[in-house]
């Protein structure tokens, strides 16, 4: 296996233009509310609109999903119809996808509805990891990764995405001892052994963590 830091050097020779520019659209997320992404070449998906509480909502939609798929349910159902579609609309356009939890998210995603105040209040605090332990206790289906996975999305560079492609890669590299669950304490583990190597690249979390997600998958989505 390639050494860690090796194989972030070689991403970020690979795809650095395409990591800034999806940085600069979650940067748009926080300070313009209002953001494209466009995910060419890495997914057949049209370039599409999102907000900060549709890109809550696609962080309900990817949780134990796949990033890929929550895209295009992101960009059919649209900012509007993340606010306005009624339940059974939401659940069919998640189930045509093959979501395995398609009404549990649609069910997530109406009641989430309600803290759209709260959602764009928190894109304006100044530490991720306050922020995410507002959002942890706060919003329904949101664990360490899913607020972590918000946040970032909406432009702040302190909070690291434990997925299971970045968990794969620090627990084959020797960085953190392998575990089968993660657990809070588990995470905050693997956070620190990024950040480690955030210093020793000149790296924010999120881009390291959109390096990791292309050595592991070859795209750079979100």
């Amino acid at each position: 296996m390639i050494p860690p830091k090796e194989a972030i050097e070689k991403a970020i020779l690979q795809v650095s233009d395409k990591v800034k520019e999806r940085i600069q659209q979650f940067k748009n997320l926080k300070q313009k509310g209002i953001t494209t992404f466009d995910f060419k070449p890495f997914l057949d998906v049209q370039p599409y609109q999102a907000d900060i509480f549709s890109e809550a909502c696609f962080c309900i939609l990817t949780a134990n999903f796949k990033a890929a798929t929550g895209i295009k349910i992101q960009a059919e159902v649209g900012i509007e119809g993340f606010k306005n579609y009624p339940l059974e609309k939401l659940y069919q356009i998640i189930q045509s996808h093959g979501h395995r939890f398609a009404m549990q998210r649609a069910e997530r995603i109406v009641a989430l509805r309600d803290l759209k105040e709260f959602l764009e209040n928190i894109v304006k605090e100044k530490d991720g990891k306050k922020a995410r332990e507002k959002l942890v206790e706060k919003v329904n289906g949101y664990g360490y990764k899913e607020a972590s996975h918000f946040l970032r999305n909406v432009g702040f560079d302190d909070v690291a995405i434990i997925d299971r492609h970045i968990s794969r890669f620090l627990f084959e590299s020797g960085l953190v001892k392998p575990r089968k669950t993660i657990t809070k304490k588990v995470y905050l583990e693997c956070e620190e052994a990024l950040e480690k190597i955030c210093q020793d690249l000149n790296l924010t979390q999120s881009e390291l963590d959109l390096y990791i997600f292309y050595i592991k998958t070859g795209k750079v989505l979100k």
